[in-house]
C-alpha cells in the first residue's frame, strides 16, 4: 500500500516539474494582456492566438544550450518577457489605427447628425420629424460608442501602454 501512495506521489511531482516554466499569453479584445500557466483557462475565442511562452530563467537556459556562445549572435534589447522594438511599436500603430479609425466613424456620423438635425428643422410634418428624431438619437448613441473608444485608446496610449513598458522594462523610446 505504501508503495502504491508513493509511486503516485512520484508520479505527480514529476508531472508537474514537466509543467513548470509553461506560460500561456494572450491578448483580449480591449487589448489587456492575460498570463496563466493553464492553457484551459485561456476562453475559447483567445486559445488559437495564445501564445505558449516559458519562464524567463528557462528560456535563457534553452537559448544558451541550444547555441554555444561562440556562435551566438548579438540580438538586441528586449524587455523582461522577451519582447522587443516590433512588438511595442506594433502594439503602439494598433492603438493609434483604432483611435483615427473611431474619430473619422465620429467625424463621419457628426455630418450626418447635422443633415438630419437641418431635415428636422425644415420639416412641417409631425410624423416626418418623429422619424428623424429617432434617426438622429440612433446616431447619437453610435457617436457616443465611438467617444468612448476613443478614450479607450487615447488612454491606452497615454497611459497604460507607458505604465506596461515601465513595468517590463521596455525602451521609452519604442513607444513613439
Amino acid at each position: 500500500m505504501m508503495k502504491k501512495i508513493l509511486i503516485i506521489i512520484l508520479f505527480f511531482i514529476s508531472f508537474t516539474g514537466i509543467s513548470l516554466g509553461e506560460v500561456y499569453k494572450w491578448v483580449d479584445e480591449k487589448g489587456v494582456i492575460h498570463f496563466t500557466d493553464d492553457i484551459l483557462l485561456v476562453p475559447d475565442k483567445y486559445r488559437p492566438k495564445a501564445e505558449k511562452m516559458g519562464l524567463p530563467e528557462r528560456i535563457e537556459r534553452n537559448q544558451e544550450e541550444a547555441e554555444p556562445k561562440s556562435t551566438k549572435k548579438e540580438e538586441g534589447y528586449k524587455d523582461r518577457l522577451g519582447r522587443g522594438e516590433d512588438y511595442w511599436k506594433g502594439r503602439i500603430e494598433e492603438w493609434r489605427k483604432k483611435l483615427r479609425d473611431s474619430q473619422e466613424r465620429v467625424e463621419t456620423l457628426r455630418i450626418k447628425y447635422n443633415d438630419l438635425t437641418e431635415k428636422f428643422n425644415a420639416s412641417k410634418s409631425t410624423a416626418e420629424r418623429g422619424v428623424l428624431r429617432r434617426e438622429r438619437d440612433q446616431i447619437k448613441n453610435e457617436m457616443d460608442q465611438y467617444k468612448i473608444q476613443i478614450e479607450e485608446a487615447k488612454n491606452m496610449l497615454d497611459k497604460r501602454i507607458p505604465e506596461e513598458a515601465e513595468l517590463y522594462k521596455a525602451k521609452p523610446e519604442w513607444l513613439k
